[in-house]
């Protein structure tokens, strides 16, 4: 395991790249032999940093859940992100993207939790009953690594490069008469269509299931996701640059719409 000092030292890195919209060289060029349980203890002592400085945890999101992309960065399961209070806006809203790096948009559904999923085993049943209710969602990911160059332990450091999450649809979808595979989705930039998919590609299944796989990690780590936090579930597309005066409108059939702005 990495020195805890390293962690520490790397974590306020992270975090100062953040704060100033700066980045960073990959962590895996300076030290090539970090490893994945080294990466998630990276992202820790930046959560840790960022809640004892007044913000909350308000979920997760899961990263990698399409098979291409985990065969391009060489790995077999997806990666998760913690979320914090500070990148939570609201549908609609115009925001300013010039305190980030390189912000780019994901289009995907978000679970709202009821339940704490503390079972030994968690089943896609488990998840459909501790769940309240889905929402469209847009999440802005931005590497605090210079240039994207990142591998797995980069982006698991830097919190599956987590940078805000909005939520539409003014209300809670319940899934339990919800197939999620059969959710459309289309995104727009602009006005111009830039991606359409459904919910069958995330996990190349349904989204339940990538939420199954964070729940059974996170009780596998002693940390069962909780009553009360927002699940981002995965990306359906591929990303898109989100641009100063960019405006980003998605559809997402039965569950609603949501939008986003940047100012120019």
């Amino acid at each position: 395991m990495m020195d805890q000092k390293l962690v520490q030292m790397l974590a306020s890195e992270l975090l100062q790249a953040e704060d100033t919209a700066t980045p960073i060289p990959p962590l895996t060029d300076r030290y090539p032999d970090i490893t994945i349980p080294d990466a998630y203890a990276i992202q820790k002592a930046v959560i840790d940093l960022k809640t004892a400085r007044g913000e909350t945890v308000i979920g997760k999101k899961i990263g990698l859940t399409s098979q291409g992309i985990r065969d391009q960065v060489g790995v077999q399961e997806p990666d998760y992100g913690v979320m914090t209070s500070a990148g939570v806006v609201n549908d609609g809203e115009c925001i300013d993207i010039c305190r980030m790096i390189c912000p780019r948009i994901e289009a995907e559904i978000v679970f709202v939790l009821k339940k704490t999923l503390d079972k030994d085993y968690i089943t896609a049943w488990d998840v459909i009953d501790a769940t309240a209710g889905v929402m469209p969602a847009l999440e802005i990911v931005d590497s605090r690594i210079q240039d994207w160059r990142i591998k797995i332990q980069d982006t698991i450091s830097d919190s599956a490069s987590y940078a805000r999450v909005v939520t539409g649809g003014n209300k809670l979808v319940p899934i339990n008469d919800l197939d999620l595979s059969m959710v459309p989705m289309a995104s727009f930039r602009n006005g111009e269509l830039m991606f359409t998919g459904c919910g069958a590609a995330v996990m190349a299944s349904n989204p339940v299931n990538s939420v199954v796989w964070l729940a059974n990690k996170m009780k596998q780590y002693g940390t069962p996701l909780q009553a009360g936090e927002l699940i981002l579930s995965g990306a359906f597309t591929p990303v898109f640059d989100f641009r100063p005066g960019d405006h980003v409108f998605v559809r997402f059939g039965p569950l609603g719409n949501v939008s986003l702005s940047a100012k120019a």
